[in-house]
């Protein structure tokens, strides 16, 4: 437990302002299940892709498939929820 209270990642100021901006845009707009897609996909891009250097040095020098299959499927969850947002309702 104490991994997670030490852990110190680096989230660039313009990014979180970017996110901040995105959400209640979308939100002032009433679309609720975006705004989550929204902060889905950067907590998705921060965890893997920004802070990758951070998981190499902190002796993970290769992702291995445990790491690939997780993203992928969060990938797939991202896609799956833009199809439905496209499928027409009656």
């Amino acid at each position: 437990m104490d991994f997670f209270f030490s852990t110190k990642i680096s989230i660039p100021l313009f990014q979180i302002l970017l996110l901040l901006i995105f959400s209640t845009t979308v939100l002032l707009y009433g679309k609720v299940r975006l705004a989550l897609v929204i902060n889905y996909i950067f907590t998705l891009y921060w965890g893997y892709v920004f802070n990758r250097e951070y998981l190499q040095g902190f002796g993970y020098d290769k992702i291995d498939a445990y790491s690939l299959v997780y993203v992928a499927f969060g990938l797939v969850i991202v896609l799956l929820v833009f199809v439905g947002f496209s499928a027409q309702r009656e």
